[in-house]
């Protein structure tokens, strides 16, 4: 099983939900959503980006098979580009 950790500005944990629903996946309350072969675990850290300037990243680690990773991440990353992330 492979894995992979990507971080996202721009957007919030609940869209991030909405999109890898939209890829397949079933949330479950808890930060994870589920797919037929792959998990995505969610979490936000604030980032400073100058001292005055502060923004919520989503980080997500993808777990699944490398094929189905590659498809997709790149997916997920295409939608969280259109909302500005």
């Amino acid at each position: 099983m492979a894995r992979r950790q990507r971080a996202f500005r721009g957007i919030s944990p609940r869209l991030a939900i909405q999109y890898l629903e939209g890829l397949g996946g079933e949330a479950d309350g808890d930060g994870r959503v589920v797919g037929p072969d792959w998990t995505v675990d969610i979490e936000t850290e604030e980032v400073t980006i100058t001292s005055s300037i502060q923004l919520t990243e989503v980080q997500l680690a993808f777990e699944g098979d490398e094929e189905t990773l590659d498809d997709l991440v790149e997916r997920f990353a295409r939608k969280a580009m259109r909302a500005g992330g």
